[in-house]
């Protein structure tokens, strides 16, 4: 215990820096998958011109200047807020349940958003209430969150891969609920509404969209990152956060609250995205380790990145096909969570 105290200042000064650099890398690529992707689709746009529509609309003609700000713009903006959102919620999730395998779909928290989403929009929340579809989908991620830390007490010292198994059936449960809230609407439009968002897709976002989304997650995100040090007490076990002076009943329950604020507010807007919690954490992870301080806002950036890369390729990589960016993610993510639940058992 003394030598590994003595030795931390040592390790962090090597590391910062590397993180700093990662992370001024990752925003560099961020923005260069920004203008790549406002770039691309049925009318192709120089990268040049792109740039001039962004900065400077009027100096563009009044067709390209509409494709940038009306369609493609607000759209990526949402990717960006979206996948930012899911790779923040993972690394805290993971740090909470102090699981490596533990994201917003995988436990089930974005199904019980997408229970409360659909509810919203069956009951018709979304055309009344601007803020009934987010604030019902925080709710359904919320409850669930709740039930996931209940289990967690409930069976100390289980397996690491209980909290999949719970997450299993809550995924089942949930998609059963869905099912039948959806064959009960009043409505047929909304159900047709709701089946197409659970599809996990940005067509059609707008700036409404991004405005819905973007208070509950930057404010989400900022308090996580203010809690850095709570993150690493917690990874390390219930009786080091306390000993570190962390109230850690308190502190779990904040930072369960804070993840479904967010998780519902991404998934209100996104649908099911599923794995961005999961292998962007993961990936910055075994760059950078587990410190929090870097891994987090490193995450946060990348798993932008990773997202905005996704909704790029569902939109100009499969021809007329129509694919979800919620398949794409999925296609790059499920191999890597198979390989990750191997790794552990043969570990």
């Amino acid at each position: 215990m003394t030598q590994t105290l003595a030795q931390a200042p040592t390790r962090r000064p090597s590391r910062a820096p590397r993180a700093l650099a990662i992370g001024a890398g990752a925003v560099l690529v961020l923005l260069g998958a920004i203008l790549l992707s406002v770039s691309v689709g049925l009318v192709p746009l120089g990268a040049a011109e792109t740039m001039r529509a962004i900065v400077s609309p009027s100096s563009v003609d009044a067709q390209t200047a509409a494709i940038v700000w009306s369609v493609r713009l607000p759209r990526t903006v949402v990717a960006v807020i979206v996948g930012a959102a899911l790779a923040g919620v993972g690394v805290a999730l993971q740090a909470v349940f102090r699981n490596p395998l533990a994201d917003p779909g995988v436990t089930g928290v974005s199904s019980g958003a997408a229970v409360g989403a659909v509810a919203g929009m069956t009951m018709g929340l979304a055309g009344s209430l601007q803020w009934g579809v987010p604030i019902a989908a925080f709710v359904g991620s919320l409850v669930v969150a709740l039930i996931l830390q209940a289990v967690m007490q409930a069976v100390r010292g289980a397996s690491p891969h209980t909290l999949i198994l719970v997450g299993v059936a809550i995924n089942a449960f949930a998609g059963a609920t869905i099912s039948m809230l959806i064959a009960n609407a009043d409505d047929d439009a909304l159900a047709r509404g709701a089946m197409f968002w659970l599809a996990g897709d940005l067509e059609l976002r707008n700036w409404s969209h991004a405005g819905i989304v973007i208070l509950p997650v930057v404010l989400g995100l900022g308090l996580l990152l203010l809690r850095t040090r709570a993150l690493d007490a917690l990874l390390l076990g219930d009786d080091v956060a306390a000993t570190s002076g962390f109230d850690v009943h308190r502190t779990r329950l904040v930072l369960l609250l804070v993840t479904s604020l967010v998780t519902g507010a991404a998934v209100s807007v996104s649908g099911v995205i599923g794995f961005v919690g999961l292998v962007v954490p993961h990936a910055v992870r075994l760059v950078l380790g587990g410190r929090h301080s870097q891994l987090l806002p490193v995450s946060i950036i990348c798993g932008a990145l990773f997202l905005v890369g996704a909704d790029t390729i569902a939109r100009t990589a499969f021809g007329n096909a129509v694919v979800q960016t919620g398949a794409v993610s999925a296609f790059i993510g499920a191999p890597v969570f198979l390989f990750l639940l191997l790794s552990r058992r043969k570990a």
